[in-house]
C-alpha cells in the first residue's frame, strides 16, 4: 500500500495508530516529536504524513508550514482540536485532509487512500474476491456468483471490511469501532441485526452459513465456502 510517517507524541495513540496501518498493509515509521518528525520526512521520504497538532517541542501546525517548504508529500491531520477556525487554517497551511480524535484506524486508512488517489500516488482500491463473492468498493459494488447484491451503505461497509481480512476472526467490538465509527463501543446487538441482514442478502442463515461464520463469545469470520 503505502508508507506512512505518524508524528504523534502520545505514545498509546501512535502504537494503536501504526498496529492498525500497519495490519492494512502499509509500512509505518513514526516520531514522537515535531524536529524529529520533520528529519524523518525527509530522510524516509514517506508516501503520507499523519500528523497531530499537539507536538511538546513544535505545535503541528508550524511543523507543517517547515514541511511545505521542504516536501509536498501528502499530509492528513490526525488533532482533537474540532473548532472550525484551527481546521480551516491547517488546512490553509497546507494540510491534505483532517480527522478529528477519537476517531477508528479504518476512517484514517479510508482518507490515506483518498489523499492518494487525489495526489496520484494510488490508482485504486483493490478489489477482494472470496469464493464467488467479489466486492468492489470504488464501485460500492458486490456480486455472488456473477449476480449483484443489493445492500445498504452499511451493509457494504460491514461485508468489505469482513471481506479484506477473509480467513480472520473479527470481534463484534471491532466492527462497532471500525465499521460503525464508535470508538468507545456501542450495543452488539447492532452488529448482529446487521449480519442478519448480510447472511439473508447472501442466502445462508446462522444455522446453515456459507460466507459468515459466528465464533461464539468472539465475534465472525468470512470464508469462502468449502467444495
Amino acid at each position: 500500500m503505502a508508507q506512512v510517517l505518524v508524528v504523534e507524541d502520545d505514545a498509546t495513540i501512535r502504537s494503536s495508530i501504526i498496529r492498525g496501518l500497519t495490519e492494512r498493509g502499509h509500512a509505518v515509521v513514526s516520531a514522537p516529536t515535531a524536529m524529529a518528525g520533520l528529519e524523518q520526512a525527509v530522510s524516509a521520504r514517506p508516501d503520507v504524513v499523519v500528523l497531530d497538532l499537539g507536538l511538546p517541542d513544535l505545535d503541528g501546525t508550524a511543523m507543517l508550514r517547515m514541511l511545505r517548504g521542504v516536501s509536498d508529500v501528502p499530509v492528513v491531520v490526525a488533532t482533537a482540536r474540532d473548532d472550525e477556525s484551527e481546521i480551516v487554517t491547517v488546512l490553509d497551511a497546507g494540510a491534505d485532509d483532517y480527522v478529528v480524535k477519537p476517531f477508528g484506524v479504518a476512517q484514517l486508512d479510508a482518507r490515506i487512500r483518498a489523499v492518494l488517489r487525489r495526489r496520484g500516488g494510488e490508482d485504486k482500491d483493490p478489489t477482494v474476491t472470496v469464493g464467488g463473492l467479489t466486492v468492489d468498493p470504488r464501485g460500492r459494488r458486490a456480486t455472488l456468483d456473477d449476480r449483484e447484491i443489493e445492500l445498504t451503505p452499511r451493509e457494504f461497509d460491514l461485508l468489505h471490511y469482513l471481506a479484506v481480512r477473509a480467513g480472520e476472526v473479527v470481534g463484534k467490538r471491532e466492527l462497532l469501532t471500525e465499521v460503525w465509527q464508535l470508538p468507545y463501543g456501542g450495543a452488539d446487538k447492532t452488529v448482529d441485526v446487521h449480519l442478519s441482514w448480510l447472511r439473508r442478502k447472501l442466502g445462508e442463515t446462522a444455522l446453515a452459513p456459507r460466507y459468515l461464520h459466528a465464533v461464539r463469545g468472539v465475534g465472525v469470520r468470512l470464508t469462502a465456502p468449502e467444495g
